[in-house]
């Protein structure tokens, strides 16, 4: 008996031991720095280790190259510097920057001039382009856009589905709110990606689904089902992407997703009950067939896009403010100013006396830290809060 307490204990005092980037729990914190110095697995080097005070440290192993450099989204606003790294002697090479506000980060590693996602990181984000390493800087307690385990969590569907637009297969993510219940009805934002962004951009990268729990939790947002379709149509390298994505994403929602996501959830069939956004490229997607489309949709938002007037005749018509129930322009403080798209737009919005909400003043540029901060503080907070009566 004694002899299995001792074990009992030992296993149990084993118990918290866990290495950094573990992944054995989703937590706020990966890179948090481990006293017991477990390195990820398979890894050669710890890198980045994310310190309590907010610096952080990289490593690689690379003992014949001539220059090692950093370079990521936690320079903007800093000229874009690229600190070097110190060769030690046993070839790693070693460099601590910061403090840092805490935040998720976008980083390369550049060795003797070659772009490089850090081998050792195991958080590495994809899209339709090069992959990148992801740094996620912890604050004291998990943020906004952190998972929290004491809040009620949606769920995340991926539904694939035969586009009679692309004539091919193809998928959507749809999330339902926690304790989703299917004999009730619910409005749905449509959320898209930017150029050369995947399906999953807004979770994987945008924490939206962590975003929307902590939102509806704190009855900061209303219930409601958002789908993050897939809005590549044409490949983004192509000459005229333009002028053949924009009519056939418009195709492809009011044909293809739309109709999916309002035969398989319970939704509130209303425009009213309809909102488009997008950042970037979906942005400008969201600007040009919300306007087009006044009877489908309520309510739009463009993040850090726009496209012409001319695109949307609708918006000049006098009547224009009794048919759009919420519009939100928005970018980062990194990429506004008088020749920012949304600057521009958001002036001719102001010209035409068409009602918009507008923040400029988002902590990041183009970018997700931009995006996630017009999501959380205006997007999901603003709409449908006029109580329509569907």
């Amino acid at each position: 008996m004694r002899k299995l307490l001792i074990i009992s204990v030992f296993m149990l005092a084993a118990l918290p031991l866990m290495a950094q980037q573990s992944r054995v729990n989703i937590q706020y914190d990966p890179q948090r720095n481990e006293p017991e110095g477990i390195l990820p697995f398979s890894t050669q080097v710890l890198s980045p280790e994310v310190h309590d005070d907010h610096t952080v440290t990289f490593r690689v192993r690379a003992p014949n190259a001539q220059t090692v450099q950093l370079t990521g989204s936690m320079f903007i606003g800093q000229n874009r510097q690229r600190p070097n790294f110190t060769k030690g002697d046993n070839g790693v090479w070693e460099l601590t920057i910061g403090p840092l506000t805490p935040e998720i980060y976008l980083y390369y590693i550049v060795i003797d001039g070659v772009q490089n996602i850090d081998a050792n990181n195991q958080f590495t984000g994809h899209a339709a382009m090069p992959s990148f390493s992801m740094l996620f800087v912890h604050g004291d307690e998990p943020a906004w856009y952190d998972p929290k385990p004491d809040v009620p969590h949606g769920a995340l569907t991926t539904h694939y589905y035969y586009s009679t637009v692309t004539n091919g297969l193809r998928d959507m993510i749809v999330y339902t709110p926690a304790n989703y219940d299917p004999n009730k009805k619910y409005p749905v934002l449509y959320l898209m990606g930017g150029s050369g962004d995947l399906t999953e951009t807004w979770v994987m990268h945008g924490r939206a689904n962590w975003i929307l729990d902590n939102a509806i939790a704190e009855g900061k947002a209303k219930e409601m089902i958002v789908c993050f379709p897939n809005d590549q149509m044409v490949t983004r390298s192509h000459p005229r992407h333009t002028e053949l994505a924009f009519p056939l994403i418009e195709k492809e929602l009011l044909e293809c997703i739309i109709p999916f996501v309002e035969s398989n959830y319970s939704c509130i069939e209303d425009r009213h009950a309809r909102a488009l956004s997008g950042l970037s490229m979906g942005g400008r997607m969201s600007q040009y067939v919300m306007l087009r489309n006044l009877d489908v949709f309520g309510s739009v938002g463009i993040l850090s896009a726009a496209i012409g007037l001319e695109e949307t005749p609708a918006i000049k018509e006098p009547d224009v403010n009794d048919r759009i129930d919420y519009m939100l322009v928005g970018g980062g403080q990194y990429e506004s100013g008088p020749m920012g798209r949304h600057t521009t737009l958001h002036n001719q919005l102001t010209e035409l006396g068409v009602r918009h909400v507008y923040d400029d003043d988002a902590p990041g540029a183009h970018d997700l830290v931009t995006w996630r901060h017009l999501l959380y503080y205006h997007l999901l907070p603003d709409l449908w809060r006029n109580n329509y009566k569907w």
